[in-house]
């Protein structure tokens, strides 16, 4: 890996997830690093440019969580400093990886970067990790609800997304992924203990 580019994401780049909330903050982008980087082993591609869209691919939350990932490619074109290390070419592949990065989003990831940075940003560490990072999202995205409402919407968000027919697709092999989803299927089979899950962590939190 190119020492001087990482060395600006590490200092100029990283730091500046403190602006995003904790579910999309450092520990997050650190996590969807070292998943990206493990992921690109089994691939021929460019170690550099695998970094820096996961570095970036959340940049912008804390501008507008439901475009962030608009709003994060285009930060990352304007960062006249990428001209140093990507020529046009790669920083358009980079580009199109941060915005298909999305479990929402409505096509496959364009290149194989961007189905590494969407695989990546799919993992489930653990289930009650995984329910927080939902919580800490409902309550800012709708600080208007009650307990009760959010606690409704984290089930109903991550049963969507994770469940058997959930739209968190995956377009690469990842078996870490795959062990982790069967746990937290399992989980949430059991629809009263999640919710008594949800229940506990939202309290923990408000």
């Amino acid at each position: 890996m190119n020492k001087e580019l990482e060395k600006y994401i590490e200092e100029k780049i990283i730091p500046l997830y403190t602006r995003n909330d904790d579910a999309h903050g450092i520990e997050h982008i650190k996590t969807v690093i070292r998943r990206s980087l493990e992921l690109a082993k089994n691939y021929d591609v460019n170690i550099d440019m695998v970094y820096t869209i996961a570095a970036y691919h959340d940049f912008g939350v804390y501008i507008d969580r439901k475009t962030h990932e608009i709003i994060s490619a285009d930060m990352f074109m304007k960062d006249e400093n990428m001209k140093k290390w990507f020529s046009d070419e790669q920083r358009i592949i980079m580009k199109e990886a941060i915005e298909d990065h999305r479990a929402s989003c409505n096509h496959e990831p364009r290149s194989i970067y961007g189905k590494i940075v969407s695989a990546a940003d799919r993992m489930i560490a653990t289930v009650d990790s995984r329910i927080k990072r939902a919580c800490i999202s409902s309550l800012r995205l709708h600080p208007e609800f009650t307990r009760e409402e959010h606690i409704s919407r984290v089930y109903n968000h991550l049963s969507e997304k994770f469940g058997e027919n959930g739209y968190a697709k995956m377009y690469i092999e990842d078996k870490e992924y795959d062990a982790s989803i069967a746990k937290f299927r399992q989980a949430l089979s059991d629809k009263e203990g999640f919710i008594k899950k949800i229940e506990a962590i939202m309290d923990q939190i408000l």
